[in-house]
């Protein structure tokens, strides 16, 4: 199971599909990104947690986060930049929440996609 952290109050467990929820959520929440099996923010509320990690995998190491992801970028985001951001948002997400330093988020680009406009 995940990384425990032992407070002055007691053992605190996170466990790894915590981690890759709030890794997912936080990729989405970047414009023109999201997740392998084409959740969005408007599903999130609807969908269980399975769901929310689809495209996600987390490793903890010497207590140390390794995140990978598999996203679908909108057609005419500049990949590079929206990576990016998407780096910056999954890495402070996760450190924010659990406390945890993350080592990497990588990322692999597996579609493209048109608006519903």
């Amino acid at each position: 199971m995940g990384k425990e952290k032992e407070p002055a109050e007691g053992l605190v467990k996170i466990a790894d599909q915590v981690v890759a929820v709030i890794a997912g959520i936080a990729a989405t929440e970047i414009e023109g990104v999201s997740m392998a099996g084409n959740i969005t923010s408007e599903l999130i509320g609807k969908l269980g947690k399975k769901k929310l990690s689809k495209g996600v995998k987390i490793t903890i190491s010497e207590s140390v986060v390794y995140v990978d992801l598999t996203l679908s970028i909108a057609y005419g985001c500049n990949i590079p930049k929206t990576s990016e951001m998407v780096q910056e948002r999954v890495s402070a997400a996760v450190e924010n929440m659990t406390g945890l330093p993350v080592a990497s988020v990588n990322i692999k680009i597996i579609g493209v996609e048109l608006s519903q406009e």
